[in-house]
């Protein structure tokens, strides 16, 4: 067998497509996904081991902009099919992370290689349809991260196992870098299929075998993603995919003597509620558990003084709108000095107007529905609620219609109140509340941003005063895990922008980078001697 320390280049950005009208990507790319929009209902299984499972609990799958038409069903399982995932990657454990690395490398930069070339229409189209996604959204999140995710990852766990200690003469010191004694719990989020396919697979990268429970709301890409993954060659059993009810998971992988850790992205009500479950199971495991999370935002826009207009105010309509704010990154309360604040909103209203809403089968509509009745009916309960306060109004939107789909129109609120109830707590949806601060106030309003919410995920600042900017870092240096200079703030590209926050954000283990892996391993230190000593008295002894 050969033996090498094989050094894998460093990895570029995936090219993002720009889709622009009449491209050839964007005309392949619409034909895949009225091919898969028109195809028969397709029936989505559960994948324990070697085996696709269904059950007589079918649930539809449709389009968020579209709920009356049924794509497809995805089986719905109970705690045995949790305690049969659990038993299929402790079976699988062995072999898995007794396999070399570069074997464990091929299989993943295989499937980077597929998704930039034969699954990137199928896992875009995928995206729009099950998560209401436009052309560029879906490029830069199914195609794009994930193929970062991907290739990235494999170069940063190269570079944590060539990480290795010195050693002084007569002995040879080695890390080892072993995968957790035990399985890996992947929850994931509806908003980001990169996200979803990247959480099990990093922990399985390092030598893990996990149980993935994905959104009930993306199965239709997560299928995707796990056809992917067996065209690439992964084994059997390394990543299980359950759809149970997420206390029926809990139930049966937090007393689990061999649960070795979570992985995570969702509310932070679920995460809270998940730590204190381990917490409180703690004398059940064998060892442990590492617990990853990346949670909920309230992201701030700032604006000093000398910052420009036009860019503040594009700032909040990119970083506000896409993807309907349904980012954890995604910007829902601005700060604007007095000085410029009515140029900003008038530019900002005028972005807004001029936004197409509709299927994202037309690729010129830039929003589109957020994901369900759910989330439909909580955002249009902060709408109504904003209608009926003395103290904010609407400058644009406001509207909604979940007639055919779950449309909520971009929505722009100007409040007085710098602790107004939707300038402190997380709407997840397409609703962004303007303050309008006095322009000879800034510290004072870095300060306030600072304390206005429990979460520290993203932030902006715009300045062309670099002292303000310099200002803005220092206050506000724990109030953003992912900080922007004169930028929206969103985007975070792998490789480039570690992502994560802290405080009620999440742990901060920075996906896209070598820092999250490392929560996948076990180092053990090995120390050889060469020539040991055969008398125990040292020379301080005489």
């Amino acid at each position: 067998m050969p033996k090498a320390v094989y050094q894998i280049p460093y990895p570029s950005n995936e090219h993002v497509n720009s889709y622009a009208p009449g491209s050839p990507e964007v005309t392949s790319l619409i034909g895949q996904y009225k091919t898969m929009y028109n195809q028969a209902p397709i029936d989505v299984p559960m994948y324990i081991g070697g085996k696709e499972v269904r059950t007589n609990d079918k649930r539809p799958m449709s389009p968020p902009h579209d709920h009356s038409k049924v794509l497809g069903h995805y089986n719905f399982g109970t705690k045995e099919h949790v305690t049969q995932a659990i038993d299929a990657a402790l079976a699988a454990k062995a072999d898995w992370a007794n396999l070399p690395w570069e074997h464990r490398a091929a299989i993943f930069l295989k499937a980077a290689d597929l998704l930039a070339g034969p699954f990137r229409d199928k896992m875009n189209a995928a995206t729009m349809l099950a998560q209401s996604k436009n052309v560029y959204q879906a490029e830069i999140d199914a195609a794009c991260e994930f193929i970062d995710f991907l290739r990235m990852n494999v170069t940063f766990m190269q570079q944590i196992y060539a990480e290795q200690p010195d050693s002084n003469d007569g002995m040879w010191n080695r890390l080892e870098y072993r995968p957790l004694e035990g399985f890996v719990l992947c929850i994931t989020p509806f908003n980001f299929t990169a996200i979803a396919g990247n959480l099990p697979a990093s922990a399985a990268m390092m030598g893990n075998t996990c149980v993935w429970k994905p959104a009930e709301t993306q199965m239709y890409s997560a299928q995707v993603i796990m056809e992917l993954f067996k065209a690439a060659g992964l084994p059997d059993g390394v990543i299980n995919l359950v759809t149970v009810d997420g206390p029926e998971v809990g139930d049966v992988v937090f007393s689990h003597r061999d649960f070795a850790g979570l992985h995570f992205t969702g509310s932070t009500g679920v995460f809270k509620h998940l730590w204190k479950t381990i917490g409180n199971n703690i004398d059940k495991f064998r060892t442990y558990p590492r617990i990853v999370g990346e949670t909920g935002g309230k992201d701030f826009v700032l604006a000093h003084r000398s910052a420009n207009p036009m860019e503040v105010a594009t700032g909040i309509s990119r970083g506000a709108f896409e993807f309907q704010g349904q980012k954890c990154s995604a910007a829902s309360r601005a700060y604007l000095p007095s000085n410029m604040a009515e140029e900003v909103i008038a530019k900002v209203v005028k972005d807004v107007k001029s936004f197409k809403m509709g299927s994202p089968e037309d690729p010129s509509n830039f929003i589109n529905a957020v994901i369900d009745e759910v989330a439909f009916d909580k955002i249009a309960s902060y709408i109504d609620f904003i209608k009926e306060s003395s103290d904010a109004k609407i400058v644009v939107g406001g509207g909604y219609d979940k007639s055919k789909g779950y449309f909520i129109e971009p929505t722009v609120v100007v409040t007085e109140n710098a602790k107004y109830r939707t300038m402190c707590e997380e709407i997840f949806g397409p609703v962004m509340t303007i303050y309008v601060y006095d322009e000879n106030k800034f510290e004072e309003t870095c300060k306030l941003i600072d304390e206005t919410s429990e979460y520290a995920l993203t932030g902006a600042i715009f300045s062309g005063d670099r002292y303000a900017i310099n200002v803005a870092s220092k206050l506000l240096e724990n109030a953003a895990g992912n900080f922007y200079i004169n930028d929206k703030p969103t985007g975070a590209v792998v490789g480039q922008q570690p992502f994560g926050g802290a405080r009620g954000s999440g742990t901060n283990d920075k996906a896209g980078s070598y820092l999250n892996l490392l929560r996948w391993v076990s180092p053990r230190t090995i120390k050889e001697t060469f020539v040991p000593a055969t008398d125990y008295k040292y020379p301080y002894l005489g």
